[in-house]
């Protein structure tokens, strides 16, 4: 069968009938946010028709983004700004991650030096951390480094020397850009962290957010859930799709943000589904369900 399909809503990537029976186990969501269920300001249209469909289905759903330039609290209420009523516990950030490693394998890096927003400083505060100021005698444990939408050049320095000193150097996430609906390029985390490489000779001690299966992990943990029971839906190969395969989930490319057709299509190994959106997604699950889209 080819991949494309000839018709809207033909599974693509894995034969339909293998595909048939893994999307009759899951019975949890794991939804990207920007690029997959809005992008930049914009929600896409099939959203809200969507997340009805999973719970006519009883299918549970948790938001999950790499990132880290907003605290939870906001990422609920720009949700809510877009029409989308989300409680604390269905969303799963880079930040919370990050959260969770600095706990586990850091238990002695409290003071850290945090390249990133105030709202990521404020909620690895209120996590019981210590973030520093930007002096040369305030010595962190740690540089924590995220999607810094208030970088500036001397705070850019001040996490290389720190780095270059051998500081722990710990990434939220691996993003190079985050998507937008304006004529720009948000430069995001992974592109600093390329920056800051590039000056210290170091790369990030750990670069936690998707990939990394432990964003799966942790939203297992929270509802009891099996690897075989989840879907990541998301845009992005190298996060989204990579993390699925890693975690031994069910991987859904929507080509709604990152992602070109073209790109999906050359993948090695490939997604194993590929859909228009979450339109398709859900025309998808309801014929597999038996039950209409409305």
């Amino acid at each position: 069968m080819s991949r494309h399909g000839k018709n809207a809503h033909e599974p693509r990537a894995l034969n339909a009938r293998i595909l048939e029976a893994r999307l009759r186990r899951v019975r949890h969501f794991v939804l990207d946010m920007d690029g997959t269920i809005y992008k930049g300001g914009t929600v896409f249209g099939d959203t809200a028709p969507f997340l009805r469909l999973l719970k006519k289905l009883r299918l549970g759903y948790t938001f999950i983004t790499n990132n880290s330039s907003e605290g939870t609290a906001e990422y609920l209420a720009r949700l809510e700004r877009l029409g989308v009523k989300a409680r604390p516990d269905e969303l799963y950030t880079s930040t919370q991650a990050t959260i969770e490693f600095l706990r586990a394998q850091c238990p002695g890096c409290q003071r850290l030096f945090v390249l990133g927003t105030p709202s990521l400083a404020a909620e690895l505060a209120a996590a019981g951390f210590a973030p520093i100021p930007d002096s040369a005698a305030e010595e962190p444990d740690a540089v924590v480094v995220g999607f810094d939408t208030t970088l500036t050049y001397a705070r850019l320095c001040r996490a290389a020397w720190w780095i270059a000193s051998g500081k722990p150097f710990i990434a939220t996430h691996p993003d190079r850009t985050c998507p937008t609906d304006q004529p720009t390029v948000l430069v995001d985390c992974g592109a600093i962290c390329s920056a800051l490489r590039a000056a210290t000779g170091r790369a990030p001690d750990a670069v936690l957010g998707k990939p990394d299966p432990c964003m799966v992990r942790g939203v297992l943990q929270r509802h009891q859930l099996s690897a075989d029971q989840l879907a990541v839906v998301g845009d992005r190969l190298y996060t989204d799709i990579v993390m699925a395969r890693e975690a031994g989930a069910l991987g859904v490319l929507v080509l709604t943000g990152e992602t070109t057709p073209d790109e999906a299509q050359c993948a090695a190994p490939p997604p194993d589904l590929i859909v228009s959106g979450l339109g398709e997604l859900g025309a998808l699950l309801s014929k597999i369900h038996g039950t209409s889209t409305k």
